[in-house]
C-alpha cells in the first residue's frame, strides 16, 4: 500500500469530493449514525464505480480541502471500537478495512478506509441503503442496488465456460467418484445413474452446462494439467506440517482434480488420540484430535468459497495441536456468529455454481448447518471455539485440538444453562480476546463475567461450578481501604518507605488481570490519595519519593 502521506495528499489534491471520497472537519466529535450513512453510501458507490476501496477523511475541511485537525475519539482504543460499532449496523457486519490516524504538524487527521461493496451485495446501515449524488448524501436509488445485487449472477466465476475444454480433460477416477457420491446424494437417482453417459450425468449433476465443460468442471474434477484453463487462477491446496518451534518438517501442494484431492490433504493430516481425565475417573478418555468432518468441511468450505480471480492457493497448516486453513477472499456472509446462530443456508455465494455442483457431489452442506457443526463438535470434546480471522483478502480459521482448561472446558460443553452464543462469548474470555459491547453486556448481566475492559475474567458463579475459585479471587481486587491501610501499617512501622518498597508490598496483592504498567499507575493513586488527605507526607523528591506518616510532619 502507499505511504498514508502519499494518498492523502492525492485525495486532497482532487477537484472537490468525489462519490468515493468524503473530507470532515470533525473537529470534535462526529454524529455515529451519520458516519455510518456516509459508510454505506461509500461502500455502494465504490462498488459500482469498479474501485476497491473509498475515504472517509476527518480534520480536513471540504472546501479547500485545508488541514483543520480532529480529536474525534482521540484514543486509539476508541477508534478500534468504532469497527466493532458500525459492523453491528451494516450488511453481513462489513467494516472499515482499516482506520489510520496521521499527526501532522497542521492537525491530527483521520482516514477511514472503507471496502467497496461486495459483489452482488449492496451495504444497508440500520436497514437502509445509501448512495452519493456528487457530494450530497443520498438514499442508494432502486435501479443501483438492483445493479449490485445482479453482479451476483452475472459475475459467477465459477460457471463460465471453457470453449476449448472436452471431457478428455477430466479425470476417470474423479468422474467416477462423482457418481458413486451423486447416488448416495440422490438415491432415488441411483437407478437411473449408472445408465446415463458422462455428459448427461455431467449435466444433471450441475457440473456442465448444457454439455459444456465449465470452470467447475475443470476444478473438481480435470486433470492435474487441465489447470491451465483456469489461469490464472489456481485450483492447488499446500499442505504444510511445522513442529513445536514452528519449523517445517513437511509439505505437499496438490491440485485438480479437487474431489480427490481433499483425501489426500486429509491423509496427511495426522489427526492423533488426545487424552485426558473424565470427571469422578483415574482413568484416561481418549479420542481423536479433530473431528473427521471438521477437517473435511474447512477444507471444501475453502474450495467452495475462495475468491479464485485474487490468483492464490489454499493453505492447510498442520501444527502439535492446531490446523490453520486459508483462503483468498473475503467472508461472504460477513460474520461466524451470524452464520452459528441463524444455522440457515447464506443468502448470496461468491461460487453459486461451484457450491451447487459441491452440494450435488456431497462434498459441501449448502443446506446450512455446516460450520455450526464444527463449534458443537468442539463443544462436544471440550475444545476452543474455531477463531475465524477475516480480512477483505483471506478468510484464515484455526482449530485448536486441546482443552486449554479441563473445568472450565467441561462447563462450557455441559451446562445446558449456556446457549452456544454464550459459549462462544465464555471462550472470547478464556482466550483474551476482545468482546463486542453487546457480549459484554450480555455477559455482565448474567454475572458471567467480571473486571473491567479489556481484562475481563470468569464470574463468581461460573467459578464456584468449575472449580476456579481460586483464579477467581486472584482476578478480584481487594477493597482499596485494604491497600490504602497496608501502606500506612508499613509507614508506621519502618518510619518511611520508598516508592520501590511500596511496589514490592501490593505488586502481588493486585489482581492477576492488571499488567505492570496498570500495577504501576494503581499504587501510584493509591500514594496521591493518602497524601491529598494529609495521611502520608514526602519528605523526598517528586522522582525519588519518601513517604512518611503525616502525623510526622505536624
Amino acid at each position: 500500500m502507499q505511504d498514508l502521506q502519499t494518498i492523502l495528499s492525492e485525495l486532497r489534491n482532487l477537484l472537490g469530493e468525489t462519490e468515493i471520497v468524503e473530507f470532515k472537519e470533525a473537529k470534535a466529535n462526529y454524529d455515529f449514525t451519520k458516519l455510518g450513512k456516509y459508510f454505506s453510501a461509500l461502500c455502494n458507490e465504490a462498488n459500482l464505480m469498479g474501485k476497491p476501496q473509498a475515504w472517509l477523511v476527518f480534520g480536513i475541511e471540504n472546501s479547500h480541502h485545508n488541514i483543520v485537525g480532529s480529536q474525534f475519539r482521540s484514543r486509539r482504543k476508541d477508534l478500534d471500537h468504532l469497527k466493532g460499532e458500525i459492523a453491528g449496523k451494516t450488511t453481513n457486519r462489513i467494516t472499515f478495512i482499516e482506520i489510520h490516524e496521521l499527526n501532522l504538524t497542521k492537525g491530527r487527521v483521520v482516514m477511514f478506509q472503507i471496502p467497496a461493496a461486495p459483489k452482488g451485495i449492496p451495504i444497508a446501515f440500520e436497514g437502509h441503503y445509501y448512495g452519493r449524488d456528487g457530494e450530497e448524501l443520498v438514499p442508494l436509488n432502486l435501479e443501483e442496488i438492483e445493479r449490485i445485487r445482479a453482479q451476483a449472477t452475472a459475475l459467477d466465476w465459477s460457471a463460465a465456460i471453457i470453449p476449448d475444454a472436452s471431457l478428455e480433460d477430466l479425470d476417470e477416477n474423479a468422474v467416477a467418484l462423482a457418481r458413486t457420491n451423486f447416488k448416495n446424494k440422490f438415491p432415488e437417482y441411483a437407478a437411473d445413474v449408472d445408465s446415463w453417459d458422462t455428459i448427461t450425468f455431467l449435466n444433471k449433476a450441475k457440473i456442465t452446462n448444457k454439455g459444456q465443460i465449465t470452470r467447475t468442471a475443470i476444478i473438481l474434477l480435470g486433470k492435474d494439467e487441465s489447470e491451465q484453463f483456469i489461469g490464472p487462477a489456481e485450483a492447488k491446496i499446500r499442505w504444510l506440517l511445522k513442529d513445536a518451534k514452528g519449523n517445517d518438517k513437511d509439505y505437499l501442494i496438490v491440485g485438480c482434480p479437487m474431489l480427490l484431492t481433499v483425501d489426500k490433504v486429509y491423509a496427511k493430516i495426522r489427526n492423533l488420540k488426545y487424552r485426558y481425565l473424565k470427571e469422578g475417573t483415574l482413568f484416561p478418555d481418549e479420542l481423536d484430535q479433530y473431528e473427521p468432518f471438521t477437517i473435511r468441511e474447512a477444507i471444501n468450505n475453502c474450495i467452495a468459497h475462495q475468491d479464485y480471480t485474487k490468483h492464490g492457493r489454499i493453505n492447510a497448516v498442520e501444527k502439535e495441536d492446531q490446523l490453520i486453513f486459508t483462503n483468498p477472499g473475503s467472508f461472504i456472509p460477513g460474520s461466524v456468529e451470524k452464520v452459528v446462530r441463524e444455522d440457515a443456508p447464506q443468502e448470496n455465494y461468491r461460487n453459486r455454481f461451484l457450491a451447487n455442483a459441491m452440494f450435488n457431489l456431497k462434498m459441501v452442506d449448502t443446506a446450512g448447518g455446516g460450520i455450526r457443526k464444527i463449534f458443537n463438535f468442539q463443544r462436544e470434546r471440550f475444545f476452543p471455539m474455531p477463531d475465524y480471522i477475516l480480512t477483505p483478502e483471506r478468510v484464515k480459521v484455526t482449530v485448536t485440538g486441546k482443552v486449554l482448561d479441563v473445568e472450565y472446558a467441561r462447563l462450557l460443553a455441559k451446562n445446558n444453562e449456556l446457549t452456544l452464543d454464550e459459549i462462544i462469548m465464555l471462550d472470547k474470555v478464556q482466550k483474551k480476546q476482545t468482546l463486542t459491547v453487546f457480549e459484554e453486556k450480555h455477559l455482565k448481566s448474567k454475572k458471567l463475567i467480571e473486571g473491567r475492559r479489556p481484562n475481563f475474567f470468569i464470574g463468581i458463579r461460573v467459578a464456584q461450578k468449575s472449580g476456579q475459585k481460586a483464579a477467581y479471587s486472584k482476578n478480584k481486587a481487594f477493597d482499596k481501604q485494604y491497600y490504602l491501610d497496608l501502606i500506612e501499617k508499613a509507614i508506621k512501622e519502618h518510619g518511611s518507605v520508598t516508592r520501590h518498597d511500596v511496589d514490592e508490598l501490593l505488586w502481588t496483592k493486585l489482581p492477576d488481570w492488571m499488567d505492570d504498567k496498570q500495577r504501576k499507575i494503581k499504587i501510584g493513586n493509591l500514594l496521591s490519595e493518602l497524601s491529598r488527605k494529609g495521611v502520608v507526607v514526602n519528605k523526598g523528591s517528586y522522582t525519588k519519593p519518601i513517604w512518611i506518616s503525616g502525623a510526622k510532619k505536624q
